[in-house]
């Protein structure tokens, strides 16, 4: 069993910042990627950002310059420090590794979720 948890969503005020967190547990032998993505209400899931376990990362044009993505191997985790939020960036935002578990299957796994509301 693989679990990913999310922690770090809340409500934020415009040009605000937040940071959240992922840590994930489990029966896991590698990660590959981590990433964040995210869902605002009436819209598909989108990518937010990634990072590979090299540390190459890839951004949304929509978050560029205002969040940054990393993640400490040792630990499993993954966190996005997001500044200068803006209305548009409210969403549940979920993360996601790409691994393979210790009996050798290779998945995708996410995270249950945490709430980002940008509002005055």
């Amino acid at each position: 069993q693989v679990q990913l948890v999310e922690s770090g969503g809340g409500l934020v005020q415009p040009g605000g910042s937040l940071r959240l967190s992922c840590a994930a547990s489990g029966s896991i032998f590698t990660i590959y990627a981590m990433g964040w993505y995210r869902q605002a209400p009436g819209k598909q899931r989108e990518l937010v950002a990634t990072i590979a376990s090299g540390g190459r990362t890839d951004y949304s044009d929509s978050v560029k310059g205002r969040f940054t993505i990393s993640r400490d191997n040792a630990k499993n985790t993954v966190s996005l420090q997001m500044n200068s939020l803006k209305p548009e960036d409210t969403a549940v935002y979920y993360c996601n590794a790409d691994l393979w578990t210790k009996t050798l299957v290779k998945g995708d796994y996410w995270g249950q979720g945490t709430q980002v509301t940008v509002s005055s």
